[in-house]
């Protein structure tokens, strides 16, 4: 486990001293090591993460909807979408090195499997609860300007914010007036290594499958086998 000065060190790397620095502990446990350190009285993070991902949604967009006065509605969604997705959220975990400080199970430590991104995002999203819990709204807010939406004008300026399922989304509308819709069918794994293979649908149809940690991720790999097959890649 960090100790205390790995915890000053974090903290430094946040931005953030807090003035309760269990929140900062409990936003970095998983469920997983409770298991192994039932001594452990602060719980794990997934409240946390909860009230983070409402914190995160809400933070995104009012800021985006102050900066881009003249951008509609559907663009701003899809440009959301893109910043507070697991693979971003990971990436933001990665430049601050949140791995070093997660409090997970001896397996869980040991698995370098996809499963960390869900790990380290969900971590990002338990510290942005964390945030608001100790300080409030406005600080949550700067940090989140700060760590996550500092790539949002690259974004919008690559277009890099039309993932799979909205462009499989806006061709299957525009082609054959349906949207398509998205099904789990099937999930195995423990807490830390979870999977699940999700189907995407156009009517009855079923398209496609795909697979991933989180069911966002295997819509995604769904919606990318869909446009694959249906070759509406160049739409």
């Amino acid at each position: 486990m960090p100790d205390k000065k790995d915890f000053v060190k974090l903290e430094k790397s946040l931005g953030i001293t807090f003035r309760n620095i269990n929140f900062l502990k409990q936003a970095l446990t998983h469920r997983s090591y409770l298991n192994e350190n039932p001594e452990w009285v602060l719980g794990h993070n997934e409240r946390l993460e909860f009230l983070g991902d409402a914190v995160l949604e809400l933070a995104t967009s009012y800021w985006m909807y102050d900066k881009y006065p003249e951008s509609p509605e559907g663009l701003l969604t899809s440009l959301r979408a893109s910043l507070v997705n697991a693979s971003h959220l990971s990436q933001v975990a990665q430049g601050l090195n949140l791995e070093d400080y997660l409090l997970l199970s001896k397996g869980g430590a040991k698995d370098n499997s996809r499963s960390k991104t869900t790990l380290s995002s969900n971590a990002v999203e338990a510290i942005i609860g964390a945030i608001y819990l100790d300080q409030g709204f406005e600080k949550a807010s700067k940090f989140v300007e700060k760590f996550i939406l500092k790539d949002a004008d690259q974004i919008l300026k690559t277009k890099a914010f039309k993932d799979a399922k909205s462009k499989l989304q806006e061709v299957a509308q525009d082609k054959l007036g349906v949207t398509p819709t998205y099904k789990t069918l099937d999930s195995w794994g423990p807490d830390h290594d979870k999977h699940f293979i999700v189907g995407v649908h156009l009517g009855e149809e079923l398209l496609a499958q795909g697979e991933g940690i989180s069911k966002q991720e295997a819509e995604q790999s769904a919606a990318e086998s869909g446009l694959r097959i249906k070759g509406w890649h160049e739409n």
